[in-house]
């Protein structure tokens, strides 16, 4: 699937998005030209999705970092795509994620204060439908938070 080219340009990508063809090439041990016809066919074929500006939220004054963990009335037919449909559209909610087990849904939110996620939690939260169960994990330190891969 990929090469040894194409890992070193991931690895080179993860540790310096902002590199341009130019210097990604060079970083690699390629041309721009094959360098640029890599990157084109790993966005065609889905491995390189993008790159994103990865945003602080901690500096624009979001202090607090809730998981809820849901389980959802399954009594209901079409429970999964209305609870999710709704979930959507609370923009505090930074990741939505399904599983497998005794938690169907958990949604990663963030709040300014404890005083805004109480608003949140009672206005926008309890009021998702289909909820069984919900369960609240306060986060109080991230310990790893790596998103690349070891290539």
């Amino acid at each position: 699937m990929l090469d040894d080219l194409d890992r070193r340009l991931l690895r080179q990508l993860q540790s310096d998005p902002e590199l341009g063809t130019a210097a990604l090439a060079e970083a690699a041990g390629t041309t721009p030209a094959v360098c640029s016809r890599r990157l084109a066919r790993m966005r065609d074929r889905g491995i390189l999705r993008g790159q994103e500006a990865v945003i602080d939220w901690h500096r624009l004054g979001y202090a607090v970092h809730v998981s809820l963990r849901f389980t959802l009335d399954k009594t209901h037919t079409n429970a999964f795509d209305v609870f999710i449909r709704e979930a959507r559209k609370v923009p505090e909610v930074l990741e939505i994620q399904t599983f497998l087990g005794g938690v169907d849904v958990r949604l990663a939110m963030i709040a300014r204060d404890m005083a805004h996620y109480q608003h949140l939690y009672r206005s926008r939260i309890l009021t998702l439908p289909h909820i069984a169960d919900i369960e609240a994990l306060v986060h109080v330190a991230s310990i790893k938070d790596e998103e690349a891969l070891p290539l």
